[in-house]
């Protein structure tokens, strides 16, 4: 068995578009980044990198890839679960958390957890996401931006 801990955070900026966790979501707001800055979809890829350990999304889909430029991040994580398949191993179950003021997640909850568990190869029920506010501290507070965190088990075929 293996353990990946996975974290994202990126800039909230208006004009760019809301995605997470695969899923377009109406906000003041989008989220800035070399790709379509699906901060969830990207914490649960740099966690399946260290489950393997083979390092984070940087180095292996930089920024200053201009061929990659506004990838799907879906492409990202599915390219890490190749990885996984790879090295001889199954994922078991992903848990993520994101924190954000706006807009609200849990809504879209379902939805992201089925995209997830698609790429993955993993049933519904492995995969979890939940999601919280920071209380108005801080510059998640004051919407400036959006973290995530994730956890994938991976073991042996």
């Amino acid at each position: 068995m293996r353990i990946g801990f996975g974290f994202d955070v990126h800039q909230l900026v208006e004009g760019r578009p809301f995605i997470l966790g695969g899923v377009p979501i109406a906000a003041s707001k989008g989220i800035l980044g070399h790709s379509d800055a699906d901060v969830l979809l990207h914490a649960v890829s740099d966690a399946v990198l260290g489950a393997l350990a083979l390092g984070d999304i940087g180095e292996h889909f930089p920024n200053t890839d201009q061929s990659i430029e506004g990838i799907d991040s879906g492409l990202i994580l599915k390219k890490c679960i190749q990885l996984i398949h790879e090295k001889g191993f199954k994922v078991v179950n992903i848990d993520c958390s994101v924190v954000c003021e706006k807009p609200k997640i849990m809504p879209h909850a379902i939805q992201m957890r089925n995209n997830i568990a698609a790429i993955a190869g993993v049933g519904l029920d492995d995969v979890s996401v939940k999601a919280t506010t920071n209380e108005k501290m801080g510059f998640i507070g004051r919407e400036e931006g959006i973290v995530a965190y994730a956890v994938v088990l991976l073991s042996k075929q």
